[in-house]
């Protein structure tokens, strides 16, 4: 009778490893998998596709277009158009911009009530 692998001996690391291992060929047979119903999916899609094609061919029909309507009353925010970096940048120095004559124009409007502030000052204190 061994006490030492009841009470915990070192058989936890090894457990440790093997069912670490076990998941990563688990994880590894689960995308195998994938990647092969994905590949069948793509093959029975090329053979429609040829099929779709010899239909049209042999009746002379013109392959449709996707037609993309352009919702212009409520347009999806998470479907909108990504922004380039020229845009991002253009929209950045206008922000800066706006910031900077607001700045401006708040510092002239601070100039003037001080310079106000002081000419009321100095003619209500005469010095003798």
């Amino acid at each position: 009778m061994d006490l030492l692998g009841a009470v915990g001996g070192d058989d936890d690391g090894d457990d440790k490893e093997k069912e670490e291992e076990a998941e990563r060929e688990r994880q590894e047979a689960i995308r195998e998998a994938e990647e092969r119903r994905k590949e069948k999916h793509r093959k029975m899609e090329e053979e429609r596709e040829k099929m779709r094609q010899e239909i049209r061919d042999k009746y002379n029909i013109k392959k449709k277009e996707e037609i993309q309507e352009i919702q212009q009353e409520e347009p999806n925010p998470l479907m909108r158009k990504k922004k380039t970096p020229e845009e991002l940048e253009r929209e950045a120095n206008a922000e800066e911009e706006d910031e900077f004559t607001s700045k401006t124009e708040l510092k002239n409007t601070i100039e003037t009530q001080v310079s106000e502030l002081k000419s009321t000052i100095e003619s209500k204190c005469v010095l003798q």
